[in-house]
């Protein structure tokens, strides 16, 4: 419709693999969803086996408008290998409850 915009949201493939595990997860991931860390759900984690970490203290997760969210805290969070095309890097996500 004329006027109207929009939004298309952008994915790039990419390779997740804990440090110690030979098996490889192939994942569409969002980029610049608005969110300032990177999150992945408890169910995601549970299907996939990763080892998640308690967090010392847990996070508040707020919604755009600044209310918490109704999921309540990040309390875990679950370190990974990333890979994208030739770039990899070992990084820490924080997982959100579903």
């Amino acid at each position: 419709m004329k006027g109207e915009k929009f939004l298309k949201e952008v994915t790039v493939e990419i390779v997740l693999k804990q440090k110690d595990d030979k098996e490889e997860i192939i994942i569409e991931a969002l980029l610049d969803s608005g969110m300032i860390e990177l999150v992945m759900s408890s169910e995601f984690v549970r299907k996939n086996k990763f080892k998640k970490k308690k967090l010392d203290r847990p996070i508040y997760v707020r919604n755009m408008n600044g209310t918490l969210n109704y999921k309540g805290l990040i309390e875990y969070t679950v370190k990974v290998e990333l890979f994208y095309k030739e770039h990899k890097e070992r990084i820490e996500i924080n997982m959100i409850k579903q």
